[in-house]
Formats: structure tokens, sequence, C-alpha cells
């Protein structure tokens, strides 16, 4: 039996979103009853069918890496994002500094490994992730049950949009505790798919270097590596350690 094949996607998020429910729902499709606080990081997988329904179809494995939102960590959680083939960024749609947050999640990332002391301040290129050839993202704000209707049509949607239309990212609003949120047929779900299928599209199947620009390059130890058809062998993997207190 051949080995299956994995990506990786990094979760970010603020402390308290709702990052541990968010992985454990996509990961086992039932809601995380008795969520704990993220010391550090905790990794849940997914077994996704790539192109389902097609000739191409193949199985993967999706790493999601729950990424602890404390600044008491912020200097040391960059050991987790090398290498990163994909980025959710997680909102809480009834608390507006999350969602502003998400610029700050992305610029760390993006500027892991830097010099500066200020590098979280570092405003995003929204250029970086124009086309088809950069990492890609998903946006997701939870507790969509608890948002009320004013917020969720107006205020709450537009700020979301804001980050997302930046970066050229899909967004998705969920109940953690719902597994309908992300049951299969439904918007959320179709996005969902396509998201991990783009992700494995890009680490094992692109022929094109993902930076034909290198003005815009991201850099490299955190882009998706492009690999040909004929040299299908995946990166080493840092080995997932995992700091989840209940």
């Amino acid at each position: 039996m051949a080995a299956i094949e994995k990506v990786k996607v990094v979760v970010l998020g603020d402390s308290g979103v709702g990052k541990t429910s968010l992985t454990y729902l996509i990961a086992h499709n039932k809601p995380l009853l008795s969520p704990g606080w993220t010391v550090g990081c905790s990794v849940e997988v997914k077994l996704h069918r790539y192109k389902e329904g097609t000739q191409a179809q193949n199985t993967f494995f999706v790493e999601l890496w729950d990424v602890g939102g404390s600044n008491n960590h912020r200097n040391t959680r960059n050991v987790f994002y090398q290498p990163t083939h994909g980025i959710i960024l997680v909102h809480d749609l009834t608390n507006r500094k999350s969602q502003i947050n998400l610029q700050k999640w992305l610029a760390e990332i993006l500027n892991q490994g830097s010099t500066n002391p200020t590098f979280q301040h570092v405003d995003v290129d929204p250029e970086q992730f124009l086309g088809s050839t950069q990492i890609p993202i998903l946006v997701i704000g939870t507790k969509f049950d608890l948002a009320e209707e004013k917020q969720r049509k107006n205020q709450y949607r537009r700020l979301a949009s804001s980050i997302a239309e930046q970066c050229g990212a899909d967004e998705i609003f969920v109940n953690c505790f719902q597994p309908r949120s992300l049951a299969p047929g439904t918007s959320n779900s179709v996005k969902l798919t396509r998201f991990f299928d783009k992700i494995i599209e890009r680490r094992y199947y692109s022929r094109i270097s993902p930076f034909t620009d290198k003005r815009r390059a991201i850099p490299p130890y955190i882009m998706a590596t492009s690999t040909p058809l004929s040299n299908n062998k995946p990166t080493q993997y840092m080995s997932p350690r995992f700091y989840h207190m209940d």
C-alpha cells in the first residue's frame, strides 16, 4: 500500500476565538464538547480526497496546526510555521478586535525569522496574494450563532471581507458546535474542499514556479512548494509536538 502524502495548514488567530474547536470539527465532523486552551500548538489530522469524483481523485492527509494565540508565546511560536503550505485565519464574529488582528497574524507568519523587533506591525502587501501562484489562505469567522442579525449582515461581514479580499481568499462563517456548519454540499463545505484542493495542487502537482516576480516573493520558508509530477517526494516535516492543555 502506497504511503499517503500530506500537507500542512497553519491555523492562526487570537486566543479564545475557537481555533481548537474549529480544527476538531474539520478533522472529525463533530463538535468538541469540552475545548481547552492551547499552549504552544496542537495538531489535528484530516483525511481529504483531492478532486473527489474525478479521474484525478487521490487521498491526502491534511495536518491542521492549531497555534496558541497567547501573546506570552509570541517569540517562540514561529517554530511551528515551517513549512507552511496553507493558512487559515480565524476570528470571532462577536469580537471586532479579533478581526482587525488578522492583519497582524498574517504579518507575523510572513515575517517570521525577521530580525526586526517590530515585525508584527508590518503592513501586508495585498499584491503578495493576488493571482494563482501564491500560498492559499482561508478566512473563517467563528461563533456565528452568537452574532446578532445586524452584525452578521453588515458590520462583521464587511470587516471579514476586507482581509479576505486583500488575500484573494474565500471566507466562511461557522458555529463550531453545529456539524451542519460544514455539512457536505453546503457553501462552507465547498469552499473548504476547494481550499484543501488548492493547497494539494500547488504542493504536489504544479509545474510552475510559485513566484515569477521575485520582488513580491514570500520568504521561501513559508511558500507553497511546487513539486513536479515526476518527483513527488515531500519535504521533511518537523515532528509535531503537542502542547495542548485540557
